[in-house]
C-alpha cells in the first residue's frame, strides 16, 4: 500500500510540474521544506535530548474554471533522534490529530530509531457560483477569531504550542457558505463521523455593525450541544477580539469557554497583545506538565481554569524579527509558559527561526523548570 502511495505522489508531482510549463495551466504547485532541530532538558534526564524533523509540504491546485477548484496538500515528515528512540509507540503518537474520518496517513518507514510519515493533509473539491460556495473533503473550517484560543473552532481546534504546524489541522467535512452581503454570510458544515457522539455539525452567521464583525453559531460537537458567538473590532486605536462557547453535555456537566484579547501596534513597530481565557473544564491544581498531555478540544483549550496571555513582537531590522509570549495561570502551582522567538530572513524564500519553550511551575516553595526546549528551524519556500 505504502509503495503505491509513494508512486502516486510522484506521478501527481510530475504531472503538476509538466502542466505548469504550459501557458495559463490550470495546475499549480507550491510548498516548502523545513529542517527542525529540537533540544530538550527534562526532569529525570541528566543529559539533553536531541531530536530532528525534516518536514516537507506539497500544495497542488487544479482550477479548470473560476467555479471549480481541486486542492490536495501532502505533508511528508522524517523523524529521528532521542525522542524517537525512547518512545516505543512514537509512530502512534504522531498519528494523533493527523487523521479525521478517513485514514489518509501512511508510515513509509517505521523503525525504532526513525519514522517517515506521509499524510494527505488537505483534499477537497470546491464549487463557487455567485454568492454560493460549497466545499467537500478534508479542509480547515476556521471559525475562530481570537489569536491564541478559539472556543468557536468546533471542527479542528489547535494548540498554541504547536508552532511548526502553520496550516493547522483539517476535518473531513462538507461546508456550504452563502454570502448574504459584502460583510455577512451564512455557513453550514458537517464533519464525517462513525458515531453520533463523535460527529460535529453546526451553523454560523456573520455580520458587521458599526465597524465590528460579529458571529453567532450553534450546533452539535462530539456529544455536546453548543451555542456561541464572537466579535472583532477596535477600542479606539487598539484591536479588540473575543469569542465564547457554551457546551450543553448529554452525559457530563455543562461547560463554558470564554476568551478576549486586546492588541496594539505602536508607531515604532512594536506590537503587543494581551488576552485571557476562562475554561470551566480546566484544573485548579496540577503542573505545567499537563500542558503537554491534556486532551485538546474547543471546550478544553488549555489545561487550567484561568490563563493570561501576554506577547510582544518587534522588528529589530527589516530582516530580523523578535517576539516573546508568556502564558500564566493563577493556580496553586503558578504555571508559567515562556516562548521567545527570533526570525531571520536569510535570503529570498529562506527563513531561519530560533524558538524557545520554557515551562516553569512552583514546587517546594520555589520555581522549577520541568521542561525546557529549544528549536532551530530552517525553511525554504517554493
Amino acid at each position: 500500500m505504502k509503495y503505491f502511495f509513494t508512486i502516486g505522489l510522484f506521478v501527481i508531482l510530475t504531472i503538476s510540474l509538466s502542466a505548469q510549463e504550459e501557458k495559463q495551466s490550470p495546475w499549480s504547485m507550491q510548498g516548502y521544506v523545513k529542517h527542525l532541530e529540537s533540544i530538550f532538558k527534562l526532569d529525570g534526564f541528566d543529559s539533553y535530548l536531541i531530536d530532528q524533523l525534516i518536514h516537507n509540504r506539497l500544495k497542488f491546485r487544479y482550477e479548470p474554471s473560476a467555479e471549480f477548484q481541486l486542492a490536495i496538500d501532502v505533508r511528508n515528515r522524517i523523524f529521528y533522534g532521542d525522542l524517537v528512540k525512547l518512545s516505543p509507540n512514537y509512530s502512534d503518537q504522531i498519528e494523533n490529530g493527523n487523521n479525521d474520518f478517513f485514514d489518509l496517513s501512511v508510515h513509509l518507514v517505521n523503525k525504532d530509531d526513525w519514522v517517515i510519515n506521509s499524510t494527505i493533509d488537505r483534499a477537497y473539491l470546491q464549487y463557487t457560483k455567485g454568492a454560493l460556495e460549497t466545499r467537500i473533503g478534508r479542509q480547515r473550517i476556521n471559525w475562530g477569531i481570537s489569536t491564541v484560543w478559539n472556543p468557536n473552532d468546533l471542527f479542528n481546534a489547535f494548540a498554541f504550542t504547536d508552532f511548526d504546524y502553520e496550516e493547522r489541522p483539517g476535518s473531513d467535512a462538507i461546508r456550504v457558505k452563502y454570502y448574504t452581503g459584502v460583510a455577512s454570510s451564512i455557513e453550514i458544515a458537517a464533519g464525517a463521523a462513525k458515531t453520533l457522539d463523535r460527529s460535529v455539525f453546526a451553523a454560523l452567521y456573520k455580520w458587521n455593525v458599526a465597524q465590528y464583525d460579529f458571529q453567532i453559531l450553534t450546533g452539535y460537537a462530539r456529544g455536546d450541544w453548543v451555542i456561541g458567538s464572537g466579535w472583532a473590532g477596535n477600542l479606539k486605536t487598539a484591536g479588540f477580539k473575543g469569542e465564547w462557547s457554551y457546551f450543553i453535555s448529554e452525559e457530563d456537566k455543562n461547560s463554558l469557554a470564554v476568551t478576549a484579547s486586546i492588541d496594539y501596534s505602536f508607531s515604532n513597530s512594536l506590537y503587543v497583545n494581551a488576552g485571557y481565557l476562562y475554561n470551566s473544564n480546566g484544573e485548579t491544581q496540577g503542573t505545567l506538565l499537563d500542558l503537554f498531555s491534556f486532551e485538546l478540544s474547543a471546550k478544553n483549550l488549555y489545561p487550567f481554569r484561568h490563563a493570561i496571555f501576554i506577547s510582544g513582537a518587534y522588528p529589530i531590522t527589516p530582516l530580523l524579527n523578535s517576539s516573546l509570549a508568556l502564558i500564566y495561570s493563577p493556580i496553586s502551582s503558578h504555571p508559567l509558559f515562556i516562548n521567545p522567538t527570533i526570525t531571520y530572513s536569510v535570503a529570498q524564500s529562506w527563513d531561519l527561526d530560533l524558538v524557545g519553550q520554557i515551562a516553569f511551575n512552583q514546587a517546594n516553595g520555589k520555581y522549577q523548570s520541568p521542561v525546557t526546549a529549544g528549536f532551530l528551524r530552517l525553511k525554504l519556500s517554493f
